[in-house]
């Protein structure tokens, strides 16, 4: 596999950064080469992962993504991953590209869109690889344990909104299973302590303890030879792989002569990091070393505010403080030969102690104990530690606000901040690229012209973050030596940066026991956090759309009047409670500004639609003129048969077009049975039928089809907005003439008790034309 780096070896010895060492394989993996004896090689064991599968969605939002949460063991040699996708038999189901994507850490940031984010969005593009239909799998060697996310989707999905359950779908499923290989022997390499290592076909995997406060890790192989002779046919790697972006390091040893050494600042503190050994001089050549590590640590100077006075904090982080005395004969800098983790000398940081205060999911605040600013000084850096390697805490954003006192720094002077995981940047005297031995920081600047930056990290990686802080004087050092500039910091964890603007909303995604949020955008806007405005809707569109839904309901007036005028009381008021919910359900359904809510959106909702479904059932056996008692009693079934299916579900299509379909069945029914008792047609009217039925038919058709094929995300305002108005004239056109013995706007006859009933005078109701 090809390396991308530098040469930055000394003596023979040529030091590269590792390629991503993946190998994707689309059917079965390819043999065993001759020097590839993980099969033969007893201390590796093999290990199998699965999860349920899921169906896959069009993408329009980070929830269309499906999601897949794994642990990968320690000690892990070789990862694999499975991918298997099947998809359903009917016509629909064609072949479409499915887009897989793989990181290390946190759920995969990803843009299949191609919108912008936010502004100081720190974001990697991400690992991913598209495949058809079919299987595939993913290699990846020397993974680095913890969690690892796999997510999938199909490609972004069409404008056009299809009912549910009225256009034939294809289900495409995906799984993901994950196969590891990981060693039961591994080697402990001890600081300062030589390890003799001999390969002959198998690589040797070592591991060493990076503790707290380690400055530098250095590697060296001594005394190296193959069968005997001078020469070094060794390839080392350090560290594990992870992705969208990898950082391990590979040591490859060419000459017999000079020293064979590896130097990393800043390795990641508190955890195990991986070496291993492999020959180069192949399967039959005896390679002799010994693996030497050594460790350069520095004292932390903590800031106890509690037991130290103010005037000590006014102290320089060195042994003449009096805060942290010297051991004699202590130094700064430890070679090979001496590794220290000592207690005295000078200090390489200042560590300020953080309260991390949970919030709610994903919602947390650091703050550093009894005070807000942090003193920034030339000579050490300051270092916040954010505890964010809980596993729940990736799903969300780590927002970084800081702000600079303006009389404290000048045009001479800057403040270079930089954001790492697992171990903080250093080394702010020899370079300003926030890079660790493993990981690439985010770098912010605060500066006499720019006091106040920001940074926004979405889906940080599980693990300890650092914020590093040091003064630095780039043209003039001399006015750096007694400088002070005092830094506030504003440091949150949130699910949605913002809660996702005035136009987006904020939902919170769960896969099993893990939780993530993600931003449902409306009215055009786009993006991670819903600030892409680039088919975003004005404040003008947003008020006439929101006028046309609203005011569209009011065609509902029609049916009402000519309801209570034919004295269908019952038909008036569900056209009434129609027109009251349905207004003011896409009063509440409007993004940004134009938005007015009375009741719960999920209530308004559910309301809309049982009106919208009751409303066609009325007017459809009204039309059918069965007798009071049966009429009644069918009305009332229909719509608690309408309650029960918009509960078990609100989308789908046949829930409304079921019942409706059997009102229909049930009118059709009794126009043919009236057509038989009186051999002619009915109704019997041609002007009936010309200037209503008619009329009111096509209406209905002309609304049905652009309810089931004709709206789309851009004319949904105009297209639902007709929808209104052709439902509510197909009803005014379709009910049924009064009776011809009832007054209009009347009843017929008056009880004692004041109440009011209407009878109809005709014995025979099926008479009436």
């Amino acid at each position: 596999m090809g390396r991308a780096g530098t040469g930055a070896g000394t003596g023979g010895a040529a030091v590269a950064v590792a390629g991503p060492l993946l190998l994707l394989l689309l059917a079965r993996p390819p043999p065993a080469t001759a020097g590839d004896s993980r099969k033969s090689d007893v201390r590796l064991v093999s290990e199998h992962f699965s999860q349920s599968p899921q169906k896959l969605s069009f993408y329009s939002w980070y929830g269309s993504a499906r999601l897949f949460h794994f642990r990968v063991p320690p000690d892990t040699v070789l990862l694999r991953w499975l991918l298997q996708v099947s998809r359903g038999s009917g016509p629909a189901c064609a072949s479409v590209e499915i887009t897989v994507y793989f990181r290390y850490g946190a759920p995969p940031v990803i843009n299949p869109l191609g919108t912008s984010f936010p502004a100081n969005s720190s974001v990697q593009s991400p690992f991913f690889i598209k495949m058809l239909d079919s299987n595939a799998s993913l290699n990846i060697s020397h993974p680095a344990p913890g969690d690892w996310f796999v997510a999938a989707h199909l490609p972004p999905a069409s404008q056009k909104i299809e009912v549910k359950g009225f256009v034939p779908t294809c289900a495409y499923v995906f799984q993901p299973d994950m196969l590891v290989v990981r060693t039961v022997e591994v080697s402990i390499l001890e600081p300062d302590v030589p390890l003799p290592q001999t390969l002959l076909s198998h690589p040797s995997y070592l591991k060493i303890f990076i503790p707290e406060y380690t400055q530098e890790l250095r590697l060296e192989l001594q005394g190296c030879a193959a069968n005997g002779s001078l020469g070094c046919p060794v390839r080392l790697t350090v560290g594990a792989a992870t992705l969208p972006r990898n950082f391990q390091k590979v040591l490859t040893c060419v000459s017999p002569t000079g020293a064979c050494r590896l130097l990393l600042p800043s390795p990641p503190w508190d955890r195990w990091l991986q070496v291993t050994a492999k020959s180069l001089a192949g399967p039959r050549v005896l390679v002799a070393f010994q693996a030497v590590a050594a460790l350069t640590a520095c004292r932390p100077w903590t800031l106890n505010f509690q037991l130290l006075p103010q005037s000590s904090l006014n102290g320089s982080c060195n042994a003449s403080t009096g805060l942290l005395p010297p051991h004699p004969g202590d130094h700064g800098g430890h070679g090979l030969g001496g590794s220290s983790r000592r207690h005295g000398g000078p200090c390489c940081l200042a560590s300020y102690p953080v309260i991390r205060e949970d919030l709610d999911v994903v919602s947390v605040r650091f703050w550093p104990v009894d005070r807000v600013w942090v003193r920034v000084r030339p000579a050490t850096p300051s270092v916040m530690r954010l505890y964010m390697d809980t596993g729940m805490d990736s799903g969300g954003s780590l927002t970084v606000s800081l702000r600079a006192n303006k009389t404290g720094i000048t045009n001479s002077t800057l403040v270079a901040i930089c954001v790492n995981a697992a171990s903080p940047f250093l080394s702010f005297s020899t370079s300003l690229n926030c890079t660790t031995a493993f990981f690439q920081g985010s770098p912010l600047t605060l500066s006499a012209a720019s006091h106040k930056a920001d940074l926004i990290i979405p889906y940080p990686e599980t693990d300890n973050w650092y914020l590093s802080l040091q003064l630095v004087c780039p043209e003039n050092p001399e006015e750096c030596e007694q400088a002070l500039v005092l830094v506030e910091t504003t440091l949150t964890l949130v699910p949605c940066l913002n809660d996702c603007g005035p136009y987006g909303q904020c939902v919170l995604l769960r896969r099993h026991s893990y939780l993530y949020a993600g931003c449902s955008c409306k009215a055009g806007w786009r993006g991670w956090s819903c600030t892409d405005n680039s088919t975003a809707q004005t404040v003008a569109q947003q008020r006439v759309a929101a006028l046309l839904l609203t005011l569209s309901n009011l065609m509902f007036l029609a049916p009402i009047a000519v309801s209570v005028h034919r004295l269908l009381l019952v038909e008036a008021s569900v056209y009434a409670y129609t027109m009251f919910f349905s207004t003011f359900y896409h009063a509440c359904d409007q993004p940004g500004e134009a938005v007015l809510c009375i009741l719960g959106y999920d209530t308004l909702q559910y309301c809309d639609f049982l009106g919208s479904g009751v409303s066609i059932w009325v007017t459809i056996l009204c039309m059918a003129r069965l007798k009071a008692a049966q009429k009644h009693v069918l009305f009332l079934l229909g719509t608690l048969i309408f309650a029960m299916s918009l509960q078990l579900d609100r989308r789908g299509a046949w829930n409304m077009m079921g019942p409706c379909l059997f009102a229909f069945v049930v009118m059709v029914t009794m126009w043919v049975y009236r057509c038989g008792r009186r051999r002619h047609c009915y109704p019997t009217s041609w002007q009936r039928w010309a200037f209503y039925l008619l009329p009111g038919i096509s209406m209905a058709a002309l609304g049905i089809a652009i309810y089931t094929s004709m709206m789309t995300s851009d004319n949904y305002y105009y297209t639902h907005s007709l929808w209104h108005v052709l439902l509510a004239g197909s009803a005014a056109c379709l009910l049924p003439p009064r009776e011809e013995h009832t007054k209009p706007w009347a009843c017929s006859q008056k009880l004692t008790c004041r109440y009011q009933i209407c009878k109809n005078h005709r014995e025979d109701l099926y008479t009436v034309t």
